[in-house]
């Protein structure tokens, strides 16, 4: 990645580790925040690294998208809510590993290696899915202006 795609990056990725700390806050959990590093009144912390945002499998769903045979408007509102709906799993896979690190380092690895790797890749496949069969149902409607 080029320096400034980098840049961007990490301050997505602080963006959405401050989100997280913010719902953790919100749910009475207790947590400080320091860039991209969410770190637990134990000690444990966990950080937001490259990958960790989410923004590979959110390329990926783009791609998907832009690629298939729909409207613009219609990949563009698939791109747009299919990222949102990304990166809300992202946040609860964070807000998950957090918690999961703070009671065992064997689950966290397992935790955060193996089960969310596939869980998001099925998320983002079951978005694009869903964008799909919204997407062709749409498309054989009948014209209502007819």
């Amino acid at each position: 990645m080029l320096p400034p795609v980098q840049t961007l990056d990490g301050k997505f990725s602080q963006a959405l580790v401050g989100f997280s700390h913010q719902l953790i806050r919100l749910c009475g959990g207790h947590a400080t925040v320091q860039g991209a590093i969410l770190r637990a009144p134990s000690g444990f912390a966990v950080e937001m690294r490259d990958g960790c945002n989410a923004v590979n499998v959110t390329i990926l769903l783009w791609a998907a998208v832009i690629a298939f045979p729909a409207t613009w408007k219609m990949k563009v509102l698939g791109a747009l809510v299919g990222s949102l709906l990304i990166q809300a799993v992202n946040v609860i896979r964070f807000i998950t590993l957090f918690y999961i690190g703070q009671y065992s380092a064997t689950w966290f690895d397992f935790a955060h290696g193996y089960l969310w790797e596939t869980l998001i890749v099925l998320d983002t496949m079951v978005i694009f899915g869903l964008w799909v069969s919204r997407v062709s149902r749409a498309a054989n409607l009948p014209n209502a202006s007819a």
